[in-house]
């Protein structure tokens, strides 16, 4: 499905609220949102495609229970933009019904359509994620300290 071009400051503005909103049904409106062969890379995943892409999105809805998004930064300079957010959820396995929060950076580069061509996610999975959880969480703890020593 093609979208109308968006400038830069609209493509920022729609996938701001996009991942604001993201539910689900959602998911539906990815190839809106993301070009054809669009990359997406974080600590867990290096995929290309719009149905890569949703298949990472509905892991996440599969194993987390009320994921969301809150975006607390934006900078947009030609047609990359740079996004600072908060990730909350709550784990299904583990520490169940603790909100967790994971702060992390989105690069996004837009296509002349206004679509993610790159989606690059930077966080500290040791720290946001690792060090939460049980009996590993207790090992980084440890190896961190070990090594500011």
């Amino acid at each position: 499905m093609m979208s109308s071009a968006l400038s830069p400051p609209d493509a920022m503005a729609r996938t701001v609220a996009f991942f604001e909103h993201l539910q689900v049904p959602h998911l539906d409106a990815l190839d809106l949102i993301y070009a054809p062969d669009a990359r997406f890379k974080d600590p867990f995943n290096d995929v290309q495609g719009v149905r890569a892409i949703r298949g990472v999105f509905e892991h996440m809805f599969a194993t987390l229970e009320a994921p969301r998004f809150v975006v607390t930064g934006r900078v947009l300079q030609g047609s990359t933009c740079f996004l600072t957010w908060d990730f909350c959820f709550q784990m299904r396995r583990f520490k169940r019904g603790q909100q967790q929060v994971i702060r992390g950076a989105s690069q996004l580069v837009f296509d002349e359509a206004g679509r993610i061509a790159l989606h690059r996610d930077y966080w500290d999975a040791a720290e946001e994620l690792y060090e939460k959880l049980p009996l590993l969480g207790g090992l980084m703890r440890w190896l961190k300290e070990r090594s500011r020593s």
